[in-house]
């Protein structure tokens, strides 16, 4: 949209989207609003209809994958918080811990190490289907457990790798 464009300029915008299929995502900025026309790729032709609504600037088509994470769509960063710490800022979100949780010693000792070895949080697998059931198919509710003490333990976020184990 231009910078400047009225609510009813962009709320036909909006409705245009719709009406072709799509669905609209907006993505809200200081100085204008852009619409990522979220849909079918092989009908995307028929959204140039949009360039001469009035209150649009451009209308341009995102080739690469994720468009609704890609630059093209947003130019700033996206900052999530979770646990309480910032992802997506300056500082680099570091997330370690074991593939599986095997015991508490192993999953206690592991969330202090990577704790005062910088990182951000702690993670760990509870379910851990494998293909042969002879192999180790992780301790299931009992890792989970184990998984909560350890960010007590920490004081770090949990970022737990729960599988579905049907």
């Amino acid at each position: 949209m231009k910078p400047g464009a009225t609510q009813e300029e962009i709320g036909a915008v909006s409705e245009k989207i719709k009406s072709l299929g799509y669905t609209p995502h907006a993505i809200v900025g200081v100085e204008r609003q852009v619409f990522g026309a979220v849909g079918d790729e092989r009908g995307k032709a028929q959204l140039q209809v949009i360039e001469s609504m009035p209150g649009v600037e451009d209308v341009f088509p995102i080739l690469k994958p994720y468009k609704l994470a890609s630059r093209e769509l947003k130019k700033t960063n996206s900052i999530i918080i979770a646990g309480g710490t910032p992802i997506g800022d300056k500082r680099l979100a570091i997330i370690a811990g074991p593939c599986s949780v095997e015991n508490r010693d192993q999953i206690c000792n592991t969330a202090k190490l990577v704790k005062e070895a910088g990182a951000n949080f702690i993670r760990g697998g509870a379910y851990k289907p494998r293909t042969s059931p002879y192999s180790f198919q992780g301790l299931a509710e009992e890792g989970l457990k184990l998984l909560a003490e350890a960010k007590e333990l920490s004081g770090q976020p949990l970022v737990p790798e729960v599988m579905n184990p049907q």
